[in-house]
């Protein structure tokens, strides 16, 4: 089913940061690397302040092959008022289907584009995908005025992808007919020659074991466990904590706080948010790996740890729990848990050939089980299936 012309939706596409952002690019350019003309449609009508007044705009460019159409509403008020800019980003993405005659819509993170696109779809009677990416079934689903949004999102889809087995099941708990019409594969990452990677601009402050995370730090990356844990752990060994990203803004005075109460201000090492590959670079200097989640999707920090070869600690949820395997690619604890999380770094921090050990098996799983044709293969499964069971109901 090639040549067909697909539409994503989504909040954010490179150079924007942000892990959804670097998914859709991937999955964009799988799609277009077996034959599908790819628009990518990149919009964030959240409200927001407006910085002067101005006229709607869509701003296309060509990335590698891949039409990205930027759709930025009018700004005529000092207030905006949310739903105004959801309705234009609805006329705006409506006049890019007029233009370019879309055979297939593809929603990623539900509460927004989801909704947009899939009711311009129904709509147009064009078939709709939605991608349920982590946040979006674990935290916005508890708000009272999306909950019934979400429902009728994955009750709508033609079909439902999840990164995880864990978001697959709520999904289903929610709309019972999505055993029906769903599907649950992990993200993919290309890999990475290591050896090429710049020194990064803080390595000389990084002292003792070298406990890292990755990521934009806040609520559900369970940080206050793993600041807890090294907290205890710095008493009998010398240890910095490094935190490739940043807290997230709101987020960040309750952070700093943290660090003052645990007097762990002179362990740690925040680099603030950095380019990917200079996040990579740190990678190396890790000697244990932590992704102590409460929840979380499919990080790509954790797909990357793994491609470092670093020994991982992870939690027992959504990808991270499915992926790693506790004793052979990684050590596995519960989320919400300091006394865990210490008992694995000390275990890690006590065996340089465990450490070692799970390290490679980490890099092997990644090559064997998460490269990109893998992925590549799950989703030309979809689109197919979507597209055909789509003519065959026109035909009818």
């Amino acid at each position: 089913m090639t040549h067909s012309k697909v539409c994503i939706t989504t909040l954010e596409f490179p150079p924007d940061v942000g892990g959804v952002g670097e998914s859709v690019a991937r999955i964009a350019n799988l799609l277009k690397d077996i034959g599908y003309e790819v628009h990518v449609a990149v919009f964030h009508s959240k409200q927001r302040k407006a910085e002067g007044y101005y006229r709607s705009d869509c701003s296309t460019t060509d990335q590698n092959g891949i039409q990205v159409h930027r759709l930025t509403p009018a700004s005529r008020s000092n207030a905006p008022i949310l739903q105004d800019y959801r309705s234009e980003i609805y006329f705006q993405l409506k006049q890019l289907h007029r233009q370019h005659q879309f055979d297939l819509f593809h929603a990623f993170f539900i509460n927004e584009t989801g909704f947009i696109t899939t009711l311009l779809a129904k709509e147009e009677s064009i078939p709709v995908i939605n991608s349920v990416r982590g946040s979006d079934l674990h935290k916005h689903v508890f708000s009272p005025k999306q909950h019934g949004q979400i429902g009728w999102i994955l009750e709508s889809s033609d079909w439902v992808t999840f990164v995880s087995g864990d978001l697959q099941r709520r999904g289903q708990v929610l709309v019972p007919a999505l055993k029906e019409k769903s599907s649950a594969f992990w993200n993919s990452i290309q890999p990475v020659d290591f050896s090429d990677l710049p020194t990064p601009p803080l390595a000389d402050q990084l002292k003792g074991l070298v406990i890292g995370s990755v990521g934009r730090f806040r609520d559900k990356k369970g940080l206050e466990y793993l600041l807890a844990a090294c907290a205890e752990l710095k008493q009998t060994i010398p240890l910095t904590l490094l935190l490739v990203g940043d807290f997230a803004e709101r987020e960040r005075p309750y952070w700093e706080a943290a660090i003052r109460d645990l007097a762990m201000a002179d362990h740690i090492v925040l680099t603030g948010m950095v380019p990917r590959t200079e996040g990579m670079a740190y990678l190396h200097y890790m000697d244990i790996y932590t992704i102590p989640s409460l929840h979380d999707g499919c990080p790509n920090a954790l797909l990357e740890a793994m491609l470092a070869s670093r020994p991982i600690i992870g939690t027992r949820v959504d990808a991270i729990g499915e992926i790693l395997a506790h004793n052979y690619n990684g050590l596995v604890v519960p989320p919400g848990s300091t006394a865990a999380l210490k008992a694995a770094i000390l275990t890690l921090a006590q065996s340089p050939e465990l450490r070692q050990r799970l390290g490679q098996a980490a890099l092997s799983t990644v090559q064997h089980h998460l490269s990109p044709s893998i992925e590549q293969r799950n989703w030309a499964r979809v689109y197919n299936q979507v597209l055909t069971r789509s003519l065959s109901v026109l035909a009818s």
